[in-house]
């Protein structure tokens, strides 16, 4: 679900952002946060990620640099 989700985003990106000028208050912006938090957190939690950081995005937001939380429970390979 996930990968469907990043694709959206994505054709927001290429279709749809670019008809707007740039006004993104945060970074990275907020498309490229969605699909970290995606990445990073699955479909569920990244969604809920990525919601919270489109409403931030406003006057009443400070912005600057506002990276995806990382998740420690995740897996690695050593």
């Amino acid at each position: 679900m996930k990968y469907v989700l990043i694709f959206l985003v994505k054709i927001y990106q290429t279709l749809i952002s670019p008809l707007f000028p740039a006004s993104c208050r945060h970074y990275p912006t907020c498309s490229n946060y969605a699909i970290d938090a995606f990445k990073e957190w699955g479909s569920f939690k990244g969604s809920y990620l990525a919601g919270k950081r489109i409403l931030k995005c406003n006057p009443f937001f400070k912005g600057g640099f506002d990276p995806v939380p990382h998740n420690s429970l995740k897996k690695t390979n050593n």
